[in-house]
């Protein structure tokens, strides 16, 4: 039977952790909102981005724009991998930087070289552990960024696309789809094909409006395409953001209910070492008394 002292240091460790927990919940539900707000009020701009492009580059060829333009060999693959900075948040960091691993393994195994492009702490400190090459790390990013993170991984993605340093460029990211689920999720980001890849247009019912385009559709897609980029992974950081913060919060709150539990089964160890503790004293002098008697 343990000590009594020691059961009591565990419940008081373990009501402190319970503490810290609860904390660590409440700042991350508070966080949630906000990340939540922000990929909310986004969604409908990119929905329409990925619209407008498509409505405008389903015309256009390889030959428009350099990022429209398919390898015949694909030779090098970039994955650009988000995640947190941060962990504590269950498996969701792991289950992403799985996901992309296992992608990385297959392109791999079909002759190609996978080169990687961290953002977060997570994802670098586990790509660090493997033969794959780490080409770029923004790591402390993620607890506050804007558009302008998005915009220097996106000049860096589109500069070696363009420049033939990679072939095909894959991110992996958090999606996030309620509170109780953040899905890994690899998405296709260069090349671009005409209408596809830039979002699905959709059919309308009806007379179907021409446009005319002013400046040429090839000037606009020159502007908007680099962009459609940086919009990409702006709403991948977005995802990752308000997916981490819910990981984080239900991983805090399971958390918590296990030290309750732990608190509730350390008590009753407590109470039947001490009423062991108490059974022996009176055995002890019930047996003095009796020696005095005899």
């Amino acid at each position: 039977m343990p000590a009594l002292k020691d059961v009591k240091n565990k419940i008081n460790g373990v009501r402190k952790t319970k503490q810290i927990t609860k904390a660590m919940n409440m700042v991350a539900s508070a966080k949630l909102r906000h990340a939540q707000s922000r990929i909310e009020r986004f969604r409908p701009y990119a929905d329409k981005f990925y619209d407008m492009l498509g409505e405008l580059a389903k015309g256009a060829d390889s030959s428009t724009h350099p990022l429209l333009e398919a390898r015949e060999e694909v030779k090098t693959v970039l994955m650009v991998v988000i995640t947190s900075d941060r962990g504590l948040c269950g498996a969701f960091n792991n289950n992403i930087i799985q996901a992309s691993m296992k992608v990385a393994r297959a392109k791999t195994a079909e002759g190609k070289t996978v080169k990687i492009m961290c953002v977060g702490r997570k994802a670098r400190d586990s790509f660090r552990r493997t033969s794959f090459e780490i080409v770029a790390a923004y790591v402390n990013e993620m607890a506050a960024f804007d558009f302008s993170l998005a915009t220097r991984i996106g000049s860096e993605v589109i500069g070696g696309y363009v420049g033939g340093t990679y072939d095909e460029v894959i991110m992996a990211f958090g999606k996030f789809v309620s509170l109780a689920r953040q899905e890994p999720t690899l998405l296709p980001v260069l090349p671009l094909s005409p209408a596809a890849a830039v979002g699905e247009v959709k059919e309308d019912v009806g007379a179907k409006a021409e446009y005319i385009y002013e400046p040429s559709v090839e000037g606009l897609l020159a502007e908007l395409l680099p962009r459609f980029i940086n919009v990409q992974i702006y709403r991948g950081l977005l995802d990752t953001s308000a997916s981490e913060h819910a990981a984080r919060m239900r991983s805090m709150d399971n958390a918590t209910r296990n030290c309750d539990d732990l608190v509730s089964s350390l008590t009753l160890v407590y109470n039947k070492a001490r009423q062991t503790a108490i059974t022996k004293e009176l055995m002890d002098i019930v047996g003095g008394s009796e020696a005095l008697k005899g």
